[in-house]
């Protein structure tokens, strides 16, 4: 008889923005199978006598890696009672969570969804940064910045021109020229603020603003994984005026923890 697969997120990477349910089943979990992205104040939370399955995935995952999580999930289902599928952020916003799901579900598989807060949320509230705003952001949108198998990033730029819609751009760092041109050649201000953020919610936070014309050169400063909070909205942190990454890349600093 099958055991029961949990998709659970674990948000952007401090461990006191788990969920209740996360936390405990994680502390009841006799196997996890978890991504390279999740914290180690995560990884700590989870029962010492699991068994752990480090699948070690990254932006970009081939065809071929999915499968082997998929099998692999399906082999611990058969002998454990609780097998975690642990994911940074949220299973079904940029997870692969849909497919895992659907996979479990073809072999008969019992699976539920954690849900986790996701980067775009994890990001902006780290920062002060509200996604929508009276009069500044009627609507925001999460857009992947990557595709898989290097396909070609083509997306409905004329709608993300929209100056009233906050972007937000996961797994974008290699493909940040492409969107920037494409975003101004749409009709996109030059002069919208973008905030970079990584290693969001952690101690080593690192963050920093620049201009949408200017962020070609200001993600230089940046390495993956990082997020593009693309909006108006950003320019109510305190310190956009003075602390544009394209003119101060030494700015570029821990974010103050309250």
């Amino acid at each position: 008889m099958n055991g029961k697969v949990y998709l659970v997120g674990a948000g952007p990477g401090d461990p006191e923005l788990l969920t209740l349910r996360a936390l405990r089943l994680l502390q009841n979990a006799t196997a996890v199978v978890h991504d390279r992205l999740v914290g180690k104040g995560i990884m700590n939370c989870i029962n010492p006598q699991a068994e752990l399955h480090d699948v070690g995935k990254i932006a970009g995952c081939n065809a071929s890696m999915q499968e082997t999580i998929h099998r692999t999930l399906r082999m611990l289902a058969s002998d454990h009672s609780c097998v975690i599928r642990l994911k940074g952020g949220d299973p079904f916003i940029f997870g692969r969570g849909g497919e895992e799901l659907l996979y479990l579900r073809r072999h008969d598989i019992h699976a539920e969804i954690v849900p986790g807060i996701t980067a775009a949320t994890g990001c902006a509230a780290s920062l002060g940064i509200p996604l929508t705003h009276r009069g500044l952001a009627t609507s925001v949108r999460f857009i992947t910045g990557h595709l898989r198998d290097k396909q070609s990033l083509a997306l409905d730029w004329s709608s993300l021109a929209d100056p009233s819609c906050t972007l937000v751009f996961y797994m974008a760092v290699s493909n940040t020229r492409h969107i920037a041109h494409a975003l101004l050649g749409h009709g996109r201000s030059g002069d919208t603020p973008v905030a970079l953020v990584q290693n969001a919610t952690l101690s080593n936070q690192r963050w920093g603003f620049t201009t949408l014309a200017d962020l070609p050169s200001a993600i230089q400063a940046f390495t993956p994984p990082a997020l593009l909070l693309i909006g108006k909205v950003v320019q109510l942190h305190p310190h956009y005026a003075t602390s544009l990454v394209s003119r101060f890349v030494d700015q570029v600093q821990p974010c103050p923890q309250p």
